[in-house]
């Protein structure tokens, strides 16, 4: 096992902001890693970071040992990092089969649309919507929505997957499902970093946790080591007392 993904000193401020001082983390080869905080903390920043929405002012991200600090989104993609996002924005004219198609066809080039057919076949069977493959994602219920977005995201066969609170509005059963879906996606050889508020998805699926505050990492460990670490305990509940 080694490093996929890294953000080595990575610092951005939007104005008299700093939203990351900093930061440094890594996902390994084959790992699912959450990254929590409160609000505010800067874990959506350090996703579009990671993603190519924006650049860092300071610190270099690292791709499977290559820099790709300065590539824009779609070359990420291209290499092998996806990204499902916690608003869904599928195409809502299209299928589902069709929204995996896009993903599949414009996720690697050179892909034909035969190998991309083939390839779609594999995600609607990984994602449980084979059923739904000929609705109009217009008309998906939320779970249906949410796996939509990840398999958007799957149908570009990334290496890395970043999940922005895929788990956010779904009742308890649902996010079961969710947490069993992605650890089938784990088994597919793709490693996993996400960030999500609800600490039982974290506890059951993360095998590290790094925890954010104030745009710092201030922990990091398996999930009973920061929740027990007095850093942590006072950034949620004493922020919140």
């Amino acid at each position: 096992m080694g490093k996929v993904l890294e953000a080595a000193g990575v610092s951005k401020r939007f104005l008299g902001l700093q939203a990351l001082k900093e930061v440094t983390l890594h996902l390994e080869e084959g790992e699912i890693l959450a990254v929590i905080g409160p609000n505010g903390a800067g874990k959506s920043t350090l996703l579009n970071l990671l993603s190519g929405l924006i650049k860092p002012d300071q610190g270099r991200i690292l791709f499977l040992g290559q820099d790709i600090t300065h590539l824009p989104p779609e070359a990420r993609t291209h290499l092998g990092l996806g990204r499902a996002f916690q608003i869904v924005q599928p195409f809502p004219e299209l299928t589902v089969r069709e929204n995996l198609l896009v993903g599949a066809l414009f996720g690697k080039p050179g892909t034909s649309r035969k190998e991309g057919e083939a390839w779609v076949e594999e995600v609607l069977h990984l994602t449980g919507l084979q059923s739904r493959s000929e609705a109009l994602a217009g008309d998906l219920t939320l779970l249906e929505d949410k796996r939509l977005e990840l398999a958007r995201a799957l149908a570009t066969r990334p290496k890395v997957l970043l999940l922005d609170e895929v788990m956010a509005g779904l009742r308890p059963k649902e996010a079961e499902e969710a947490v069993a879906l992605v650890k089938r996606i784990r088994e597919t050889g793709v490693s996993i970093l996400f960030i999500e508020h609800v600490m039982p998805v974290v506890r059951t699926l993360a095998d590290r946790v790094v925890v954010l505050d104030y745009g710092e990492v201030i922990a990091e460990g398996t999930y009973q080591e920061v929740a027990q670490d007095p850093r942590v305990r006072e950034a949620y509940l004493g922020r919140r007392a």
